[in-house]
């Protein structure tokens, strides 16, 4: 897929205008969005997200397309599992409930750059080394494993990783307020310069997000090896993220099965890493087969996961529900 430079700057320009504008509204109100405000935002974002695939489709074609749309469906689905960190973060660091976009929407945006240097390394070191496929499924492999064996367990892993080594140092070090001054990162309280709780919740935030990129990025670059489609997957997946918190609430708490759908999705795309690395090594030759799994495949694998997922947590959930009024 060739993508030229203008075709670069115009998306990143698009996109960068949209975020501004949504910084700009927020910063201006900070607030609890309602319901219907939440929804709309999500329905729109999510429309652009359709509407840039088809365009996708129209000028680059459909097998383009389907590695955008399995792109963005995983980004996607693993934001939303992300979202239960955010719950724990904001929780913990006791966020007012009409602070909370404003936090949500700071962390999302230093995502989006940390991010882009992921997508930059990965990108530069794909096009050298055929190895790196190797390395990033094994790691998808392991990462889903873990997940899984979380799930089984029910450890308390999203505790730790919420309350992460570089707070607890930026708590050591730098003097602080108990007192949260609105959207401020800063105050000065007896003519001197302190940090306020937001400061350390932007912190909690960007940090974590950025773990979770390592998970991510891999899981993308296993189905798509376009920069253009990879950074624009994770765009779209981060758009509408801080909205869907605050509407889907106690859904989250339903979803029981998702660590699994995604435990299977992960490790899925790393198979197919793996496989990919082995067919540019021709090794899948050598062994008798073809190595190179379609995207419609992967496509449908994800959907068809998430789907199965989805439902099952809910009619868990409902009978857990109906257990419980017993």
């Amino acid at each position: 897929m060739h993508v030229t430079t203008e075709v670069w700057l115009i998306t990143i320009a698009v996109l960068a205008i949209v975020l501004a504008a949504d910084i700009f509204v927020i910063g201006r109100r900070p607030h609890e969005p309602s319901m219907k405000e939440a929804g709309i935002a999500i329905g729109a974002f999510s429309a652009l997200a359709v509407l840039f695939g088809l365009g996708v489709w129209w000028f680059a074609g459909s097998r383009y397309a389907a590695e955008f749309f399995a792109g963005w469906l995983t980004k996607y689905s693993l934001s939303i599992d992300n979202l239960f960190i955010f719950v724990i973060i904001m929780s913990n660091l006791r966020v007012p409930r009409q602070l909370q976009q404003f936090a949500l929407m700071v962390g999302i945006v230093l995502a989006l750059v940390f991010r882009g240097i992921f997508i930059a390394a990965g990108a530069a070191a794909i096009e050298r080394f055929s190895w790196v496929f190797f390395l990033f499924g094994g790691f998808l492999i392991y990462t889903a494993i873990r997940l899984y064996l979380s799930y089984r367990s029910h450890d308390d892993d999203e505790a730790e990783v919420a309350d992460n080594r570089l707070l607890r140092w930026v708590k050591r070090v730098l003097p602080s307020t108990g007192t949260y001054h609105g959207t401020s990162l800063t105050t000065v309280e007896a003519g001197k310069r302190l940090v306020t709780p937001m400061f350390f919740v932007v912190v909690a935030l960007g940090s974590t997000d950025l773990l979770f990129a390592l998970d991510s990025i891999p899981a993308i670059y296993g189905l798509t090896q376009e920069p253009f489609l990879v950074f624009s997957a994770n765009v779209f997946a981060l758009m509408g993220l801080r909205q869907l918190y605050f509407l889907i609430g106690g859904l989250l708490q339903r979803l029981v099965y998702l660590s699994v759908g995604l435990s299977v999705v992960l490790a899925f795309i790393g198979v197919k890493l793996v496989l990919h690395a082995m067919h540019e090594y021709h090794l899948d030759a050598r062994l008798g087969f073809n190595g190179e799994i379609p995207i419609a495949v992967s496509l449908s694998v994800i959907v068809v996961t998430l789907a199965i997922t989805t439902v099952a947590s809910l009619l868990k959930s409902r009978r857990d529900a109906r257990a419980a009024e017993v």
